[in-house]
């Protein structure tokens, strides 16, 4: 009996220690749920980041909404972000992320419920940080500014032709810009709101301008404006130069090589006469023989 007893022993301590060594082999196999989530949202492109990085597990996103019958998207992925902007296609829907975490070959019969953690509350409409709006074109003539804006993209399609939707297609009416504009050289800076895409606004003649634009969602309580766009500047005679006629720029041009190179000729003209004086002088002291 003691020999039996003292067999058992030794096999369960051999259990053991295979069980400590494999744990030791496969390093820290402790499955984690996922902490720091974030949505980080661009013009309705929405990555959700969270840590920490798996090992020996998989994370399983989950996304859910008040209108959204709960969808699972980057299952068993090692990665600890997830693009997850096709299931936020109902912008003013207010969402949640569940992320599981899955140890793999798990039992198909286990039905118990992973681990996992909620993130909080996202609303695309009010919380997407709004992209920088680029400047399309600008004219000055005369006392008129006229400034044209391009919406920024999103990445949802229109379900026609297939082309991409601008934020001023979701937004619509709720869309402004504001032109800040300025003298160049000067320090008064004016401004101008619209809800469409064009400023025509009323400039001083023959000044050169400069100006940029930001982007604006009034209704928003937080992250209402952009971040301003690249500053573009006027130039008055430039583009006076720009509408002249070829014929007239070549006409100009050869007249001034002609007035340069008559400079350059008359001064070697009275270089030379200004030598030639004194050798006159020295050649007329000089007494003539008896």
């Amino acid at each position: 009996m003691a020999g039996a007893a003292n067999s058992s022993r030794a096999l369960l301590l051999l259990l053991c220690a295979l069980l400590y060594l494999a744990r030791l082999s496969s390093g820290n196999s402790e499955v984690m749920k996922a902490v720091n989530i974030t949505w980080s949202s661009i013009n309705f492109k929405t990555i959700l980041q969270w840590e920490p990085k798996p090992v020996n597990y998989f994370y399983t996103v989950e996304i859910d909404g008040d209108r959204l019958v709960r969808k699972k998207i980057c299952i068993h992925t090692s990665a600890t972000e997830c693009d997850v902007t096709n299931a936020l296609k109902d912008v003013k829907d207010v969402y949640v992320a569940r992320i599981y975490s899955e140890v793999p070959n798990r039992d198909p019969d286990d039905f118990d419920i992973p681990p996992y953690e909620v993130s909080s509350e996202f609303i695309p409409y009010a919380q997407t940080e709004i992209g920088v709006p680029t400047i399309k074109s600008f004219e000055q003539k005369e006392k008129t500014l006229k400034v044209e804006i391009a919406d920024p993209l999103t990445p949802y399609r229109f379900e026609g032709n297939g082309s991409f939707r601008s934020i001023r297609d979701i937004f619509k009416d709720d869309l402004e810009y504001t032109l800040y504009y300025w003298k160049d050289q000067s320090t008064g800076k004016k401004q101008e709101n619209t809800k469409s895409n064009l400023f025509e606004i009323r400039i001083d003649k023959e000044k050169n301008y400069c100006f940029y634009v930001q982007a604006t969602v009034p209704s928003r309580s937080t992250d209402r404006s952009s971040q301003k766009s690249s500053v573009k500047c006027t130039g008055v005679r430039r583009d006076e130069l720009d509408g002249l006629e070829l014929e007239v720029i070549l006409i100009i041009a050869a007249v001034a090589v002609g007035i340069i190179a008559l400079i350059i000729i008359l001064s070697v003209v009275a270089y030379k006469c200004t030598r030639s004086k004194p050798a006159a002088t020295k050649k007329e002291s000089v007494p003539l023989n008896a």
